[in-house]
């Protein structure tokens, strides 16, 4: 009997250990990574991060910055409008209310910063800024009011041009 019981324990040892080396996820990291979708409020904290950043690039006059943060803009409320075509709480298709509210501002902000003038990007940005907080009224939102950035947290950017 004692003479069994090494041999088994060690093919015992070696079904564990091949068991541990098997993943009990089926899921690899690249169809995790395919199949996350952020929530639409971290799609918007994004959205504010890019609007702040805008902001800044625009005061530095920093016109590729600042054209840089306006495409990223677009392709970020267009991925939330894809991911999130809908949500509980509003009405509308996001992807339309994105495209009423937004479309017009982003191109008159985009014009304003490919003619490198600084007035037209203030009163554009501010035009994009009421665009946000009309969205988010309509959408019930309301309380979540967007407003010029009065202090830069991204401390670890330079907003100004290397020209």
């Amino acid at each position: 009997m004692k003479t069994l019981i090494f041999p088994l324990s060690l093919v015992a040892a070696s079904a564990l250990l091949v068991g541990c080396a098997h993943r009990h996820d089926e899921q690899s990291s690249e169809q995790i990574q395919q199949n996350f979708v952020p929530g639409l409020g971290e799609f918007m904290a994004q959205t504010a991060a890019r609007h702040a950043k805008l902001w800044f690039a625009g005061q530095a006059r920093n016109w590729p910055l600042a054209a840089y943060e306006v495409e990223e803009l677009h392709e970020g409320l267009e991925d939330a409008g894809r991911y999130h075509p809908s949500h509980k709480q509003i009405k509308e298709p996001i992807p339309s209310l994105i495209a009423a509210h937004m479309d017009q501002p982003l191109a008159k902000l985009e014009q304003a910063i490919a003619a490198r003038d600084p007035q037209a990007f203030i009163e554009n940005y501010d035009k994009l800024t009421e665009a946000c907080n009309s969205c988010h009224r309509q959408t019930e939102f309301g309380f979540n009011v967007v407003v010029r950035p009065t202090s830069n947290p991204f401390t670890n950017q330079a907003f100004g041009t290397s020209e």
